[in-house]
Formats: structure tokens, C-alpha cells, sequence
């Protein structure tokens, strides 16, 4: 390894610029960052395995209720209309007071909110329970994506991000699993029960992920910044057996500009350096999600209604699923080798055209047509997820990075809960065909933004990003 420096010789300068920056980004990818990578890409892991139950749950609580489609669209959409206002808030609160701190009640409530949801007597207080799941998924998901996006240096941060997305494909297929297994013994009620155990997982995030230094250098508390990154660097060094690191890399002029005082986070959105990329990363989320949720909420359902027993239903479910693992590895890998930009519209692209196929499929009841082009529209639609949550972190400064992650995931939720009640409300009149054209076009118009106003981010610091 080149360089003599020790990880502790060098002290915060904030005229000379971002210190966290220079030093966490000179690091080499170690075992220290993969347990990090670990733990927060495993907490995402058992928020997704909620967010994604009610899509095997639905038609069980639907009947046990006496929902009408409309009403049952209303109930899936409670959890996003409370993960709008969690998406929002997070941001802000984790570029207030910081990131480990939110990402830890955002557990708190999910878990405790899934209990309540095995409890409820009635729809109407389901719906309540669900509308706070939902505030806890939304404050954790961009709150991790910020954390790992200001650990990992550039040369794998794209890798890592996406990769910890793809941790959603498989809390999906979990879900299905756990659906599977428990609905032939059970009932939805168990289901929710079960899924409130992976909160204590809160006991390893508090013990082991440390606060971000990017976020405290930027909040002005450097020697809490300079202890975090003192233990860091010990510990890179000790899982590499190193002696010493490399020279902080103050070649980057980006690095070298002065630290920007704390503002208005939401009002910087609109700043000119931001304001494209928030339009841009805003229609992204709102019409990726519209399309993506509006379809798998309603997956099961859609098969039951062709004439799938539930077990059975649940089962292609899951199968389908699979195509998003290699969906998200591809993806892990294209981000790197490719960039964020085109990756990005091939996924969309290719996720329309499938989406298209597997309701065509559906509507002809080839069962080998409907999981071939099931598992295709998968594989890029969970390869458009791990670009979604690569991209949007980088494109905002420390300062609002948290808050801009958090307001385009609230802005994708909208579209995220309007999904499956626009779903309720087309199936009755255009049939399925209908319904997965409508998730095709969405999908359309979220690849036309990101080729007119979309930048490219592929190896570069955070900080030269938000320089630009």
C-alpha cells in the first residue's frame, strides 16, 4: 500500500474543505465496510419483507373483510400514504440531527406497527396500523441508502448500494415464503405477527454502525467526526493487516473548497445546482413506483382472479420474484461498469416491455408464458430498483443529501399509493390488459426523464458531484 501517513495525522480544516471526504474516500474497501454494508443492508432486508407482504396478504384480508377491489386498493394503499410522510420527515431529521439516530426509530416503529397490525379487529383500524408501518418504512429506506452512500468510498459505492437494494428482492420472496408457509396453517393475522420479531435487529445497529462523519464534519461537531473516523480507520487497518494508509486525497479541487454552511435543506432542493436533478429524480421515483407498486400490490390478486387457487397464486408469486436476483446483480455490476444513466433506462425500458407481456400472459392463462415473461419483467424491475436507490443520494451535497433522498422517496410514494387504488379502479373496466399497459407507460415516462435531464455519476466522490 502506498503512502506513510498514519489514519490519524491529519486534523479538520474546514477552509481547506471536506476532511471526512479525503480521508473515508483514500480507504480501501475492507471487512469493516462489508459488516457495515451487512448490518444496514440486513435491516432494509426485514423492512422490505413488510413492505412487501400485503402483496401476498391482500386477497386473504379481502376476503375476510368482504372488500370490494376499490376498498381493498384504499386498504394496500395506507402503508404509502404513511411512508410519504415518513420519506419526508426522515430527511429532514437526518440532516437535523443525524443519520444512525433516525435510521433507529424508523425500526422502532415498523416493528411495533407491524404487531399492531396482527391485532386489529376491524379494516378500519388496520388501515390505521398500516398508515404507521408505513411512516417507519418511509424514514428507514432513504435514511440507509444516505448512511451507505457516505461510508462507501466512490470506486464501490455504486456496487454496494446496489447490492444492499437488492436485499428487497430477496425480503420480497421472503415475504412470499413466509406467506406461503404460515397462510396454509394460519391466517394474514399471524403473518404480521411474526414480522415484528426482526425489530430487536435495532440492539445491532445501535451497538455496531457508527454515526456518519460526512454528516458530522458538516454539522460543525468535528471532534465527534474526528473520533468516528479515528475508530474507522483503525479498523480498515486492522481488517487489511496494514501498518499505514494512503495520504488523504486532496487532489480533487472539489474536495479542497470550503465546507458550505448549513441552510434550508428543502429550500436548497431548488438551488440552480439542484434543480434539475430534483425535477428529474422527482418524476423518476413518482412514475417508476406509480407503476411498480400499482402491479405487485396487486400480483396475487390478479392471478386468484384469473382463476389461481390462493396457495397457488401466492406461489408463481414467489417464483416470479426470482428474476430479481440476477435483475439486481446485473444491475450491481452495470452500475460500475456501464453508469448509473443508461443502466437506469434499460431497466425501465425493459421492465415496460415485460409489464406489457406478463398482463398479455395473464389475460391468455399460459402458465409457462406468464412466469417466463413474470420472471423477465422481475429481472428488470429489481434492476431498476438498485439503480434508483444508487442514484439519488448522489446527486445532493451533505447538507440536503439526506433530505433530498427522503423527499424523492416521499414523492415516489405518492405514486407508490396511487398505484394499486388507480389499479382497483381501471381492473373493473379494462381488465388486466389494461391495468399492466397503464404500468408499462409509467415506466416509459420514467425513462424519458432520465434521458433528457438525467447527469451521470459513475466514480465520483460525493463531493465533486454536489461541486458541480
Amino acid at each position: 500500500m502506498d503512502g506513510t501517513a498514519t489514519p490519524f495525522d491529519t486534523k479538520f480544516d474546514a477552509a481547506r474543505g471536506s476532511q471526512a471526504a479525503a480521508r473515508l474516500e483514500r480507504l480501501p474497501v475492507s471487512g469493516y465496510h462489508r459488516m457495515i454494508f451487512f448490518i444496514i443492508a440486513l435491516a432494509f432486508f426485514f423492512d422490505s419483507i413488510d413492505l412487501g407482504m400485503m402483496t401476498f396478504v391482500l386477497g386473504s384480508i379481502k376476503t375476510e373483510f368482504g372488500l370490494s377491489t376499490q376498498a381493498a386498493g384504499a386498504l394496500a394503499s395506507m402503508s404509502f400514504v404513511g411512508m410519504v410522510l415518513g420519506a419526508a420527515m426522515s430527511g429532514l431529521l437526518a440532516d437535523r440531527f443525524g443519520r444512525k439516530s433516525v435510521f433507529q426509530v424508523s425500526m422502532i416503529i415498523w416493528g411495533i406497527s407491524s404487531y399492531l397490525c396482527s391485532t386489529a379487529p376491524d379494516v378500519t383500524t388496520l388501515g390505521v396500523y398500516r398508515f404507521l408501518l408505513g411512516v417507519g418504512m418511509g424514514m428507514e429506506f432513504p435514511v440507509a441508502q444516505t448512511l451507505m452512500s457516505e461510508f462507501i468510498p466512490a470506486k464501490a459505492r455504486g456496487r454496494y448500494v446496489a447490492l444492499m437494494d437488492g436485499f428487497w428482492p430477496l425480503g420480497f420472496i421472503c415475504a412470499g415464503l413466509v406467506s406461503y408457509f404460515v397462510l396454509s396453517s394460519y391466517n394474514w393475522r399471524t403473518v404480521f405477527a411474526v414480522l415484528a420479531v426482526p425489530a430487536l435487529f435495532l440492539l445491532v445497529v445501535r451497538r455496531f454502525i457508527p454515526e456518519s462523519p460526512r454528516w458530522l464534519e458538516h454539522a460543525g461537531r468535528q471532534q465527534e467526526a474526528e473520533a468516528v473516523l479515528h475508530k474507522f480507520e483503525s479498523k480498515v487497518m486492522r481488517s487489511l493487516k496494514l501498518n499505514s494508509l494512503p495520504e488523504p486525497l486532496w487532489s480533487s479541487s472539489s474536495l479542497l473548497t470550503p465546507l458550505a454552511p448549513r441552510s434550508n435543506s428543502f429550500m436548497a432542493l431548488w438551488s440552480p445546482q439542484h434543480r434539475s436533478r430534483t425535477i428529474m429524480i422527482w418524476g423518476l421515483w413518482f412514475f417508476a413506483l406509480l407503476g411498480f407498486y400499482g402491479l405487485t400490490t396487486w400480483l396475487g390478486t390478479l392471478l386468484q382472479q384469473a382463476g389461481f387457487a390462493v396457495t397457488k397464486s401466492v406461489l408463481y408469486t414467489v417464483l416470479i420474484s426470482l428474476g430479481g436476483i440476477p435483475g439486481f446483480l446485473t444491475a450491481a455490476w452495470l452500475v460500475e461498469k456501464w453508469g448509473r444513466k443508461p443502466t437506469c433506462i434499460a431497466a425501465l425500458l425493459g421492465g415496460a416491455l415485460m409489464a406489457y407481456l406478463y398482463g398479455k400472459s395473464a389475460m391468455s392463462g399460459h402458465e409457462n408464458a406468464l412466469i417466463a415473461s413474470g420472471l423477465c419483467m422481475q429481472f428488470f424491475l429489481f434492476g431498476m430498483w438498485a439503480v434508483l436507490y444508487t442514484y439519488t443520494p448522489e446527486l445532493y451535497a451533505t447538507g440536503v443529501r439526506a433530505t433530498g433522498s427522503g423527499f424523492a422517496s416521499a414523492v415516489g410514494r405518492i405514486g407508490s399509493l396511487l398505484g394499486p387504488y388507480i389499479v382497483g379502479v381501471v381492473l373493473p373496466s379494462w381488465g388486466q390488459g389494461g391495468v399492466f399497459t397503464v404500468g408499462a407507460l409509467c415506466f416509459v415516462m420514467a425513462a424519458a426523464l432520465v434521458f433528457f435531464l438525467g447527469i451521470e455519476t459513475r466514480g465520483m466522490a460525493l463531493e465533486e458531484l454536489s461541486a458541480d
